[in-house]
C-alpha cells in the first residue's frame, strides 16, 4: 500500500514511531559509572542503580531527578463482563474512577504518600463521572466473545490519545508517569491478547484476576478460548490483536508507553494490565523499551512471561494484584531511596577508601 493511501491516523502513528530513538548508551554508562564511584559495594543497589541509570539514558542527562511526578489511571469497560468472566459488574468502574477523583482509592492513599498525582482518565467508561478526565473513545469495547473488542481505528484514537496525554504531561513538567487502570473485565482481555502475542495456551496465561472462584476461572478461560477463535487475530501485528481482542485502557496505556518514549519520559509498568500494554508499544516499535521501567512481577501467570519478553526486570516480589497503579506507585519510594545515595552519598575519592573494582556476576 502506497503511504498516501493509508489510513491518516495509522499514517500519523507511523510518523511519530519514526521518531522515537533508542536509549542513549553513552548516559547509561555515565550514570553507571557515577554509581561505581560511590562509596560502598558496587552495584550494592543492585536493580535500583540500573533503573536509575536507564532513566538517564532515556533523558540524555546523567543529573537525574524525579520531583514531579504523576500517575494515569485509565478507566474503560469491557463488554465481556457479560460473558460472567468476573466477580463484579461493569458498574464498579465508575464508582471506583469517582473514588479515584475524591482521592479515596488505594492508589490515591499510596501515591499521597509517593508525592504523586492521580489524574484519573476516562477512556471508554459506559457511564461518563464528571469531573474525570473525558478522553473516551466509545462506551465500553464489543464482547469480544462474540465480535472484536473494537474497530482498528478506534484502537488508533486510542494510542494517539495516550501518547498525546504523555505530551500534555511533559510540558506541565512530570518527570515520571505511573501507569494504572481500572475496569472490570480487564484481565480477561490482557490474558487474551497475551495467549495470542506470547503464542501461549490460554490456560497457561490465565488467571483468577479479582478473586475468580475455580468455576469461574474455567469459564474465564473458556470464553477467551471463544473470543480467539471468533476474532482470528494476526499475532504478528499487533495492533490487529489489541483492536479484536483488547480494552480502550489497554490501548491508551499502549500510547503512554510509546509517549514516554518519545517524549524521553520514564514510565512505570504496573500489572498485568499495563505490561500487555507495554508489550504491544513494543511489538510496535522496539525502540518504545527505553521509557519502560518494570516495578513488579504481578500475581497473574503472565506476568513474568511478559517481562521476560520485554527484556525486563522487576524490582519487587510481593504478589500484588490491587491494580489501580498501585504496584508502579511502590517503586517509587525506592527510586527516592535510591536517588538520595546517587545524588547524595560521598565518592570513594572522598572518603579515602580504595575504590572496588567490578567483579564477574555482578549487576550490569
Amino acid at each position: 500500500m502506497n503511504l498516501s493511501e493509508k489510513n491518516p491516523l495509522e499514517l500519523k502513528l507511523s510518523e511519530l514511531l519514526e521518531r522515537i530513538k533508542p536509549a542513549d548508551e553513552t548516559v547509561f554508562a555515565e550514570a553507571q559509572a557515577h554509581w561505581d564511584g560511590i562509596s560502598k559495594p558496587l552495584r550494592g543497589l543492585g536493580l535500583l542503580e540500573t533503573l536509575v541509570s536507564r532513566i538517564a539514558a532515556l533523558t540524555g542527562n546523567v543529573d537525574v531527578h524525579i520531583d514531579k511526578r504523576a500517575v494515569l489511571v485509565l478507566c474503560a469497560d469491557n463488554g465481556v463482563v457479560c460473558e460472567g468472566v468476573t466477580q463484579s459488574d461493569a458498574s464498579i468502574t465508575a464508582a471506583v474512577a469517582g473514588e479515584l477523583l475524591r482521592g479515596t482509592t488505594s492508589v490515591c492513599n499510596m501515591a499521597r504518600a509517593a508525592r504523586a498525582e492521580v489524574i484519573p482518565v476516562d477512556m471508554g467508561m459506559l457511564s461518563a463521572v464528571p469531573g474525570v478526565r473525558d478522553c473516551h473513545i466509545a462506551r465500553g469495547t464489543g464482547n469480544i466473545a462474540v465480535e472484536e473488542a473494537m474497530t482498528r481505528q478506534q484502537a488508533l484514537e486510542a494510542i494517539l490519545c495516550g501518547i498525546e496525554l504523555v505530551r500534555e504531561c511533559k510540558e506541565d513538567g512530570v518527570e515520571l508517569i505511573a501507569t494504572g487502570e481500572m475496569g472490570i473485565g480487564n484481565t480477561t482481555t490482557s490474558s487474551a491478547v497475551a495467549s495470542v502475542l506470547l503464542n501461549l495456551p490460554v490456560e497457561t496465561v490465565t488467571g483468577r484476576g479479582a478473586g475468580l472462584s475455580d468455576a469461574g476461572l474455567l469459564r474465564k478461560k473458556a470464553v477467551i478460548a471463544q473470543a480467539v477463535e471468533v476474532n482470528k487475530p494476526n499475532a504478528d501485528d499487533a495492533l490487529d490483536v489489541l483492536h479484536k481482542l483488547g480494552g480502550f485502557d489497554i490501548a491508551g496505556m499502549t500510547g503512554i508507553f510509546l509517549g514516554g518514549a518519545l517524549y524521553r519520559v520514564p514510565v512505570l509498568i504496573d500489572g498485568l494490565i499495563s505490561s500487555i500494554a507495554a508489550l504491544i508499544a513494543y511489538r510496535l516499535c522496539p525502540n518504545a523499551n527505553c521509557a519502560m521501567l518494570a516495578s513488579h512481577c504481578s500475581a497473574e501467570p503472565a506476568a513474568q512471561m511478559i517481562l521476560n519478553e520485554l527484556g525486563l526486570r522487576a524490582s519487587i516480589f510481593a504478589d500484588l494484584k490491587l491494580g489501580e497503579g498501585t504496584g508502579a506507585v511502590c517503586l517509587i519510594p525506592l527510586l527516592d531511596l535510591a536517588l538520595s545515595v546517587y545524588h547524595d552519598a560521598a565518592a570513594f575519592r572522598e572518603s579515602g577508601i580504595e575504590q572496588y573494582e567490578l567483579q564477574e556476576g555482578d549487576i550490569r
